[in-house]
């Protein structure tokens, strides 16, 4: 079987989810993917409260962050052991069970879990704390298969010896292949599953034990490197559009298409919520929108359009601009009546987006940016036929972006775009979905702008401020000023402050995050770090992307949900600021 039969086989795998029975339908799609065994463990019944009478006999679980209430059915699929990859892989390569722990890890088998939910949409938190919380159960890695709606979700979990305790294991990261269509698998899904495919883990990882199992799981979910892929081939389709396209401004050519993929990535991941109709990618529909589809029109009457006349103008504001106009200060209004076959539905289309509040989208065609040379820097306007001669004007006339660049089937952007999974929700340390999340824009840009002019990279970092701070380093900064800002903010009780300084990094650290923080403070000590957090104010003048903000809060919270799980000293204290407040008069 070849890898386009295999990918189809996966599909059909997971359109069978449509009708039948969950337990079954895992087991089909699990074999396809090359695991199975015949370690099977049949309970009384797949009710939930049968799994919680077998597994939760002391009533440890927490069934709020199960979501309890939700469950509709639970089904134990099998355990799978080191005896049953090594019977049921086809080319007879050797794994060895008797290999049980590397590096920090100990895993001798899997178990495989499908559960069936009953409303239709999970956040991506809400999953995570379901295969934590059934984790929490089994000395093994328990994978889930959870169903919801039409979607399904496949929910991976590490785990690692605890550092003071190995006779502990203690939960890490829960990757999430989240919201399969089974009706109609994503492209993107489809590659992921036949990656994680036994035999295709096998070819490029040389997989011989379940640890080292475990860790080519963690190399294929691993979205730094699918960011990593998808830039590389997006810097290919870069190189091709700076060929192909002609922008007649002051501008360089690269500068343009470095704008253009921008603006398109923001576009894509709105997309994703549903706030940009899915319509203007697909080329069916443009070739019914569009007269002359096919030559250089769609980047003019519908890119243009969405970008200066959609997205930078609020909903009220928006309609063609006159059939005889003054000069260029109409660039936003709706422009190219002549070029669009189908006007009203190019209206409704354009009425699904809401107007956009920022800079991304504005039309630099202004009369400052182009005093001197009296082109158009985005040329969604018309040069003012008195002050620019006839030459200049059939000079900006020239702007040709091919529509191939967009459509072309095995070059063109959008097919590259579709061929990823994107998601709104940016990926953390202890939880991330299998896709593309906004970071990708900032790396994007950034890489870009070095990559045209390698000679004058930092130049043009410096003149446009374009600097891109890395995860990992925001990650390191936000810790190292809470440390510093928590520990002048409230105090010890034994007085160390290297050792405070020291407890107040571990509270901070999501690798510990599910290590007992509480055991390591005093009563007092908890006490003035939350109120510290309640007075904390943070600026950052630079904002850009709103990474250190965001990623300020997001530790915050982590240090709360550790000191505080139960909101008791927040609620305390926020109740406490208001009767001041009253007594004060405020």
């Amino acid at each position: 079987m070849n890898d386009i039969e295999y990918k189809q086989k996966i599909s059909e795998a997971l359109q069978r989810f449509q009708s039948g029975d969950l337990s079954k339908n895992a087991v089909h799609l699990l074999d396809v993917l090359g695991y199975r065994s015949d370690n099977q463990i049949d309970l009384d019944s797949n009710h939930p409260d049968a799994f919680f009478a077998e597994y939760d006999q002391q009533g440890t679980l927490n069934r709020d962050k199960l979501l309890f209430a939700d469950w509709d059915s639970i089904d134990l699929l099998f355990q799978l052991t080191g005896d049953d990859l090594t019977l049921s892989n086809q080319r007879g390569w050797r794994f060895d069970s008797n290999v049980k722990q590397v590096d920090n890890t100990i895993i001798e088998s899997y178990l495989f879990f499908a559960l069936q939910l009953r409303n239709d949409n999970y956040t991506r938190t809400q999953l995570s704390q379901i295969t934590r919380e059934i984790n929490k159960l089994f000395p093994m890695p328990v994978m889930l298969l959870l169903q919801h709606g039409q979607t399904l979700t496949f929910s991976i979990i590490d785990r690692r010896l605890h550092k003071r305790d190995e006779s502990k294991d203690v939960l890490e990261k829960v990757t999430l292949i989240k919201d399969i269509d089974f009706s109609d698998p994503h492209r993107a899904h489809i590659e992921i599953l036949f990656d994680l495919a036994l035999e295709q883990l096998h070819k490029t990882h040389s997989v011989h034990n379940f640890v080292e199992l475990h860790q080519a799981w963690a190399k294929t979910l691993d979205t730094e490197e699918l960011n990593r892929q998808f830039y590389h081939k997006l810097f290919d389709w870069f190189e091709w559009a700076v060929s192909e396209a002609k922008f007649p401004s002051t501008l360089s050519i690269e500068q343009h298409v470095i704008r253009l993929i921008t603006r398109i990535l923001f576009v894509w991941f709105i997309k994703e919520k549903h706030l940009v109709a899915k319509e203007w990618f697909v080329r069916s529909e443009m070739d019914k929108l569009l007269k002359n589809f096919g030559k250089s029109d769609y980047y003019r009457a519908i890119l243009q359009n969405l970008f200066f006349a959609t997205l930078n103008t609020e909903m009220k504001h928006r309609q063609f601009s006159p059939q005889k106009r003054s000069g260029h200060r109409m660039f936003s209004k709706y422009r190219y009546r002549s070029l669009i076959a189908n006007e009203t539905r190019f209206m409704e289309l354009m009425k699904q987006t809401p107007f956009i509040n920022g800079g991304l989208f504005d039309c630099l065609d202004s009369e400052e940016a182009t005093r001197d040379s009296g082109y158009r820097i985005d040329m969604f306007s018309d040069p003012d036929p008195i002050k620019y001669p006839a030459a200049r004007r059939k000079a900006w006339r020239e702007l040709h972006v091919p529509d191939d660049l967009f459509f072309d089937e095995q070059r063109g952007l959008f097919p590259l775009l579709k061929h990823y999974k994107f998601t709104v929700e940016e990926n953390t340390p202890i939880e991330q979905e299998v896709a593309l999340d906004p970071e990708l824009l900032g790396k994007v840009f950034e890489n870009l702008l070095a990559a045209y002019n390698p000679e004058t990279r930092e130049t043009a970092r410096k003149q446009t401020g374009s600097y891109y701070t890395p995860r990992p380093v925001v990650d390191y900064m936000v810790n190292e000023v809470l440390v510093a800002t928590l520990a002048e903010k409230c105090q010890p009780t034994n007085g160390d402050m290297a050792y405070w300084q020291e407890r107040l990094r571990y509270l901070l650290n999501y690798e510990s995050i599910f290590d007992d923080a509480n055991e390591l403070f005093e009563e007092e000590e908890a006490e003035g770090i939350v109120r510290a957090i309640a007075e904390i104010k943070v600026l950052d003048p630079a904002v850009g992307s709103g990474a250190f903000p965001m990623g300020i809060l997001h530790t915050l919270t982590l240090a709360l949900q550790r000191l505080d799980p139960d909101n008791k000293r927040w609620e305390a204290l926020q109740q406490r600021t208001r009767e001041n407040k009253g007594r004060c008069g405020i």
